[in-house]
C-alpha cells in the first residue's frame, strides 16, 4: 500500500508501525493477526495481555534490580545520600519555587487535568480515540505501579530537613510524579509522532519530551522528596510500560491492516476449493 494512502497513525516518517523487522516481531505479529479472526474484540484481549506481559517482565526486572542496590548499598544507591547532599548545597530559595511550581504539573492533580486537555485535544483535532485509550491504559498501569510499589517497598522519604515544603508523607519508593510523567508524556509524544511528516518536527517532540521527563525526575530530588533511586526507578518502569503500550498499539494496526487487507481482496471462490 503506497504511504500516501496509509492511514497517518500506521507510520511515523517512512517507518510503517504495521511491518515488524525482527523474526520475533514477525512470528508475533502472524500469531495475533491469526487468532484475532476468531471474534471481533480478540484482537484487543491478545494485544493487552501480550503488552502486559511484556511490560510486568520488564517492571519486574528493572523494580528487582534497583531495589536490590537500595538495600544492599551498592550501585546507584550509593550515590543516594551524595546527589541529595550536592542538590541541597546547590538549591536557591528561588529555584525550589520554581521546581515547586513545575513538579506539581506532575503530581496527583496537575497531571491528570494536563492528560485530559491533551488527549481531548488530541482526540478531537485527529478524529481517532488512540489518545483516549492508550493514555487510560497508561494511566491505569502507572496508578498501579505507584500504589503496588509504595506499599511493597515503604521506602522512606529523604529527611524533612532537607526538603521544601508543601512536605509528603506517602512512601518514597518509586517517584510517582517522575513514574507518571514518563508514562503519559511517553504515550502522547509517540501518538504525536505518528501525525508528524517532518523529520525535525519528529526530533524537537522526542527531545522536548525527554527534557521534560528528566527535569521532572531531578526535580523531585532536588526539593528533596526523592532519593535518587526512586527517580531512576520511575524512569525505567515508566519506559518498560510505555515500550508494552506501543506493541500493543503496533499489534492492533496490524491486525487492523490485516483485516482492511483481506476485506478488500477476499479469497476467490476457486482459490477457496482448492
Amino acid at each position: 500500500m503506497d504511504q500516501q494512502r496509509r492511514p497517518v497513525e500506521e507510520t511515523i516518517g517512512e517507518r510503517d508501525l504495521t511491518q515488524w523487522r525482527t523474526p520475533a516481531g514477525r512470528a508475533l505479529a502472524r500469531v495475533v493477526t491469526r487468532t484475532s479472526s476468531w471474534t471481533a474484540a480478540t484482537w484487543l484481549l491478545v494485544a493487552t495481555v501480550l503488552a502486559c506481559f511484556v511490560g510486568i517482565v520488564g517492571l519486574t526486572a528493572a523494580a528487582t534490580e534497583t531495589y536490590e542496590a537500595v538495600v544492599e548499598g551498592d550501585g546507584v544507591a550509593a550515590l543516594d545520600h551524595p546527589v541529595l547532599d550536592l542538590a541541597v548545597q546547590h538549591r536557591t530559595p528561588t529555584l525550589a519555587h520554581a521546581l515547586t511550581a513545575f513538579t506539581d504539573i506532575g503530581g496527583p492533580v496537575g497531571m491528570p487535568i494536563l492528560s485530559l486537555a491533551l488527549v481531548v485535544l488530541a482526540s478531537w483535532a485527529w478524529r481517532s480515540w488512540s489518545p483516549a485509550v492508550l493514555t487510560t491504559l497508561a494511566a491505569a498501569g502507572s496508578l498501579a505501579m505507584t500504589v503496588v510499589g509504595k506499599q511493597l517497598i515503604g521506602r522512606v522519604r529523604p529527611p524533612l530537613v532537607d526538603a521544601v515544603p508543601p512536605f509528603e508523607t506517602s512512601p518514597s519508593f518509586p517517584s510517582g510524579h517522575t513514574l507518571n510523567t514518563t508514562i503519559v508524556v511517553g504515550v502522547l509524544t509517540y501518538l504525536l509522532l505518528t501525525r508528524l511528516r517532518r523529520r525535525r518536527t519528529r526530533i524537537v517532540a522526542v527531545v522536548l519530551a525527554c527534557c521534560w521527563v528528566v527535569a521532572m525526575g531531578l526535580s523531585r530530588v532536588l526539593l528533596g522528596h526523592h532519593w535518587l533511586t526512586d527517580v531512576v526507578t520511575g524512569w525505567l518502569l515508566g519506559l518498560a510500560w510505555v515500550l508494552a503500550l506501543v506493541l500493543c498499539h503496533r499489534l492492533w494496526l496490524t491486525v487492523r491492516r490485516h483485516r482492511r487487507s483481506t476485506t478488500a481482496h477476499p479469497p476467490s471462490a476457486s482459490a477457496s476449493a482448492s
